[in-house]
């Protein structure tokens, strides 16, 4: 279970000193520090689900959930997350893994995220969709569709077939709350492999 430092105080607001009796928590593995203020019940928890606590509002995207969904065949240990209005990244390394945090538009934010559950925790990621426009957002903006044909296809490994089954209405839709012309390119890169 997710706890912070409040919620440990006022769990333990009996004690002389609670402060103390957390940090004795801590030492006996009866919770585990994640940052500051943050503290978890559980050692072997996965760090996914942590992410929107660490810092938010916030959700996986980017790289990780790329990943997550098989659309590039790397593994990413840094859990990517997105968040909106905080106009600098973000990068904690806690026991549970490394954690970024990247800003995109604040309109584009709340759109396209599922939330799922694991367990007893819930965790907010992106669709495909969103998480692919996430990722060209903190691109450098490519000359054209083939362009960004060779990036996504050839740097960044991505299968044509995983790229066609893409919602391309979703895309479009997207493709208004970035206002990038790399996202813009998505849409025609898109219409002409689903042609």
């Amino acid at each position: 279970m997710i706890k912070t430092l409040a919620m440990l105080l006022d769990e333990l607001k009996d004690y002389a000193n609670p402060y103390s009796k957390i940090s004795r928590m801590v030492k006996q593995g009866e919770c585990f520090r994640v940052v500051k203020n943050l503290y978890v019940t559980e050692r072997n928890i996965p760090g996914h689900l942590l992410a929107g606590s660490i810092y938010g509002p916030s959700y996986i995207s980017f790289d990780y959930a790329l990943s997550y969904y098989g659309m590039i065949p790397e593994a990413v240990y840094t859990i990517t997350c997105a968040t909106f209005a905080k106009k600098k990244k973000k990068k904690y390394e806690t026991p549970f893994g490394v954690f970024t945090y990247r800003d995109v538009p604040d309109a584009a934010f709340p759109l396209c995220l599922q939330v799922l559950q694991e367990g007893e925790y819930f965790y907010r990621i992106a669709e495909p969709e969103k998480a692919l426009c996430d990722k060209l957002y903190t691109l450098v903006p490519m000359a054209n569709a083939r362009a960004l044909a060779d990036l996504l296809l050839d740097d960044l490994r991505m299968e044509e077939e995983a790229l066609a089954a893409l919602n391309l209405d979703k895309i479009k839709m997207l493709s208004e709350h970035y206002r990038i012309g790399n996202i813009r390119k998505l849409v025609t890169l898109i219409r002409r492999m689903q042609k």
